[in-house]
């Protein structure tokens, strides 16, 4: 392996750093990974049709993700006060197109109104304006967001949550490297499907505990949760670098 490659496997052991430069930069802080099973016949009426719905061993997963967004740049630019940080909130799940899994998301609420028209525009991702608000208040996080944007039906989320548990990172072949060692993420824009590549170091995982008062975020796409315990894992930080989009051939 020449200085070359070495350099570009730079951000996981599994996962081979994209070619080219970065478009985004970014941090992710607090990170809760909720999970439930789903069925997979649920969830084929919200993905295109393109792309195979992805599980792990035979079941597929529906993702609610809480976190706290800081150092939102483009490539070149330094971040911009006031405007580069703010809590965030997604729902998604796994799927593949061709040799590649990633994530789809089914929404991501944000309170910083210029990321999710930037967003929208540069990876047509489903954005939507909420009030949110997230308290770190010592080993605890108080997570709350209601969607205010009219181009969606309504969605609140209100939790609190903490990590538990030593730092692991997660193995390959293991339900947790699944749902949390994603390295694309697919999105779908005047008719033809995308991809962008995302890079970031391995999640320093810990088990987590939550509290969920109030969580309609699926019941908005018309998905019912399953009454059980959800996966629940916390991250405490990564940084991230988001390549630009590029449209998806069969092999993706």
């Amino acid at each position: 392996m020449d200085h070359r490659q070495r350099s570009r496997r730079t951000m996981s052991t599994s996962f081979l750093r994209p070619r080219g430069r970065w478009q985004m930069a970014q941090k992710w802080h607090h990170v809760l990974f909720a999970h439930w099973p789903i069925s997979a016949e649920a969830l084929r009426v919200v993905i295109p049709s393109a792309l195979e719905i992805d599980t792990f061993e035979g079941q597929a997963w529906l993702g609610i993700t809480a976190f706290r967004l800081t150092g939102a740049r483009p490539r070149g630019l330094p971040p911009l006060p006031g405007i580069s940080s703010f809590p965030e909130l997604n729902v998604r799940t796994y799927v593949r197109l061709g040799k590649r899994s990633g994530v789809w998301f089914l929404s991501l609420d944000a309170s910083g109104l210029l990321a999710v028209a930037v967003a929208r525009r540069l990876y047509h991702l489903p954005y939507f304006r909420a009030r949110m608000k997230m308290h770190v208040r010592g080993g605890n996080i108080e997570y709350e967001s209601h969607r205010r944007d009219g181009t969606a039906p309504p969605a609140e989320f209100r939790a609190d949550y903490r990590p538990g548990g030593p730092v692991f990172r997660a193995q390959p072949g293991t339900l947790e490297h699944f749902l949390t060692e994603r390295y694309c993420l697919f999105a779908a824009g005047d008719r033809q499907l995308f991809r962008a590549d995302i890079a970031h170091r391995p999640w320093p995982l810990q088990r987590a505990e939550a509290k969920f008062d109030l969580n309609t975020m699926a019941e908005a796409h018309e998905l019912a949760l399953p009454d059980v315990a959800p996966h629940l894992l916390y991250g405490k930080r990564v940084d991230v670098k988001v390549w630009a989009l590029q449209p998806c051939g069969r092999d993706a």
